[in-house]
């Protein structure tokens, strides 16, 4: 038990930013709290904080060994919580990032499902269209679309979605259907910007072209909206356009033949106690991307029909 009380006291100094402060939650005088994460840091043989008289700073090897403390005491809080009410249930906050596309046409309809089996579960849902591979500290899972870089990430495979170009009636009527990639060159586009600039890079089957003609922002909604009003071609996800194609405000140009293949991800770091909620969510995450892409639905065969 003073193994758990001596990493709920480093949890405490590292959220309050103050050993003293976690001293006092934990009954303990300065002297005393002090004296614990000394003892911890022996045992280890690694400093944990940077301490000065106005600071408390964790170090790299704090941070590693700290969020492993925190898994751990939210580990045995559920298990508590679990034996106490004769079930499996799991509860505690579970924090999720992903791109926004994804987020709003997938995702939330994913997480709302998790919900509803886990009312305890409290999900903090961040999204943005410039997130990289990374995946902070403070998050437990990050579903990432695209390519895998090296990492000490865990990465579980979710599946495999495609780019599709595609464009208004009313934008193809003018500008007629482009008939080789190279086509889009000249035509009139929409490119997303992120961090690392504008990607008006496409890959268009086995052709990569730089389209050159194009408006661009930083919000896909914003690229959505302005595909349909007739702004140019666009170059999305097919699941973030799929309901404006089968209503008719969106055609997709030459697929599956000018369209690539992307991966979907499930990425958390590599903890030994991982809580219940986070690997209950890993796997509900793998059975709902396996319903939603495994199951042939009219906009996949009307995008195969379209080769």
């Amino acid at each position: 038990m003073n193994r758990l009380s001596d990493m709920q006291l480093l949890v405490d100094a590292a959220d309050l930013n103050s050993l003293s402060a976690a001293g006092r939650r934990a009954g303990l005088s300065p002297a005393a709290a002090s004296a614990c994460v000394q003892r911890v840091e022996s045992m280890l043989g690694a400093r944990l904080f940077e301490r000065t008289t106005r600071q408390l700073r964790m170090t790299d090897e704090g941070r590693i060994y700290i969020a492993a403390c925190r898994a751990a005491l939210e580990t045995m809080k559920e298990a508590e919580r679990a034996v106490r009410s004769g079930t499996d249930a799991v509860s505690g906050t579970l924090r999720v990032s992903a791109p926004s596309d994804l987020g709003r046409n997938l995702l939330v309809h994913i997480l709302n499902r998790f919900m509803e089996q886990h009312p305890d579960v409290r999900v903090v849902l961040t999204l943005s269209d410039s997130l990289s591979r990374f995946v902070p500290d403070d998050i437990d899972i990050a579903v990432r679309v695209g390519p895998l870089v090296d990492s000490d990430l865990v990465a579980r495979h979710l599946a495999d979605s495609w780019r599709v170009v595609c464009a208004s009636p009313a934008c193809i009527d003018i500008h007629g259907m482009p008939q080789r990639p190279d086509d889009l060159v000249d035509l009139p586009t929409l490119v997303l910007t992120t961090q690392a600039g504008p990607r008006n890079e496409w890959q268009l089957g086995e052709d990569v072209v730089r389209v050159r003609r194009y408006h661009e922002c930083t919000d896909s909604e914003v690229i959505r909206t302005w595909a349909m009003l007739g702004r140019g071609f666009a170059y999305r996800q097919l699941w973030a356009v799929a309901a404006d194609v089968d209503a008719g405000r969106l055609r997709l140009v030459h697929a599956p033949a000018w369209s690539a293949p992307s991966p979907i991800h499930a990425m958390y770091h590599p903890n030994a106690f991982q809580p219940p909620r986070v690997r209950r969510f890993v796997e509900f995450l793998q059975e709902a991307f396996a319903q939603r892409f495994g199951s042939a639905g009219g906009l996949a065969k009307g995008f195969m029909d379209e080769a």
